[in-house]
């Protein structure tokens, strides 16, 4: 039974985490919000219906620059078959001298349709003073307070899945990478790298009037273009048995430098509309259409780590590459195939990155290998290799950005968020590091 707890513990732990998040998070930016708009003007309207007799008089009061809500609200009563309401904007004192010589049904409820601002003034008070027999029943109606916790809003949820969907597509790569015990630091450049091609090739291909298909090559070109300096990486990684960490940060440098040469140190911003279907149009139910990718590209990873032969020989060199290797594993060709992967995510990445922002500049990807290793490295993959999962790294990718976001929204500063999230990946390596010496003492 604590074998299995155990196991559940390591498999689910970091989900756990998540929803602990999400759930601090949700009431942590939870306030009581008045409706506005369209919203208030149904309740309000439903309010003042409800009940109503043909002696009763309707009245919008409104400051006389909320035209918009006064013209909503009579909008609304028409709609519920109220079409005798008298309209009236200004100051407190304007308002009351109109509601003074407003004409009103004996025996009748003069009703009040007001924003929040204006409920508050004490010219009601005075009116029902002064003039007890007309303003006897007078009833001032405004919206209600409702709860509401902004994270959870689907708009900001939303936009947490699309913030992110960039780094957790390049973590793909980048999983698979540490699972084999190795390391990428050139993912960034391959992103600015793969922007930059894409752009550069649509405008040679007819720039802001180019046809689909020509944005298609562009965009497969780039991609491949990071698989080749991706793969270029495993073969002097395997080849000359530099250390993964030089071999990548070498290249991150040339493809940083790439970038620069083929831009001319600018950006490009010739590209067609249509391009940003793909990093701004919404798909079923509302999900961005990047949202849909990155959960399309985790399906495929997970199925090709579990399920292929190749991905078990990924793991069983992330292990001990010197047994793989005795087992009868190419560990060369593994490896290889490992960093093309990682080069082909980035580059998806940067066409993706394009297609948010319908530009392309060798700016981009700063920081994001950064971003993408501690999204692995929360989401359970061991930097020491062979160990761990790609649906871990999807969660730990969510990590990152619910706690960036929910610390947007809590007001922190963006320097005590560099803080907590190094905070949070020292602490993802400790626990690895701790259960790898509780397995060795065991």
């Amino acid at each position: 039974m604590m074998a299995r707890l155990r196991s559940a513990s390591s498999s689910y732990g970091m989900a756990g985490v998540l929803l602990l998040l999400c759930a601090y998070f949700s009431w942590a930016t939870y306030r009581m919000e008045y409706s506005t708009g369209q919203d208030a003007a149904r309740e309000l309207a439903a309010e003042l219906a409800h009940g109503a007799s043909s002696a009763d008089t309707f009245v919008v009061v409104a400051q006389a620059s909320e035209t918009e809500f006064t013209r909503d609200i009579s909008s609304e009563l028409v709609r519920l078959g109220v079409h005798r309401a008298a309209v009236v904007n200004g100051d407190p004192p304007t308002v009351r001298e109109q509601l003074e010589t407003l004409p009103t049904e004996p025996g009748g409820a003069i009703k009040v349709a007001t924003t929040r601002p204006c409920s508050q003034w004490k010219i009601w008070a005075a009116l029902h003073d002064n003039n007890p027999t007309k303003f006897s029943r007078l009833a001032v109606y405004t919206t209600h307070p409702h709860g509401r916790s902004a994270f959870l809003s689907s708009s900001n949820l939303r936009n947490v899945a699309d913030q992110i969907s960039v780094i957790a597509i390049i973590a793909v790569g980048m999983t698979m990478v540490i699972i084999s015990a190795g390391i990428d630091l050139s993912v960034g450049s391959l992103v600015a790298l793969s922007a930059i091609i894409t752009c550069w090739l649509i405008h040679k291909h007819g720039g802001n009037s180019a046809a689909g298909g020509a944005m298609l090559l562009s965009s497969l070109a780039a991609i491949a273009s990071c698989g080749v300096v991706g793969a270029f990486s495993g073969w002097m990684i395997t080849g000359f048995r530099i250390p993964p960490f030089i071999a990548s940060l070498a290249m991150m440098q040339v493809a940083s430098g790439l970038a620069f040469i083929i831009a001319e140190g600018q950006s490009i911003y010739d590209i067609p509309p249509s391009y940003t279907w793909l990093g701004r149009g919404q798909g079923p139910f509302t999900i961005p259409n990047s949202v849909l990718l990155m959960l399309l590209v985790y399906t495929a990873a997970h199925l090709f780590m579990t399920r292929t032969t190749v991905g078990r020989r990924i793991y069983a060199v992330g292990g001990n590459q010197e047994a793989a290797r005795l087992s009868g594993v190419n560990t060369r060709r593994t490896l290889i195939t490992v960093y093309l992967i990682s080069g082909l995510m980035a580059g998806i990445g940067g066409v993706v990155t394009v297609s948010q922002l319908k530009a392309g500049a060798p700016t981009y990807g700063t920081m994001y290998e950064l971003y993408v290793i501690a999204a692995v490295v929360v989401g359970g993959t061991s930097l020491t290799g062979g160990e761990g999962r790609i649906a871990g790294t999807l969660v730990g990718a969510f990590i990152i950005a619910v706690i960036q976001n929910g610390m947007n929204l809590v007001g922190v500063e963006s320097y005590k968020q560099k803080v907590v999230l190094g905070a949070v990946i020292l602490f993802a390596v400790m626990i690895d590091m701790m259960k790898k010496k509780k397995v060795r003492t065991a």
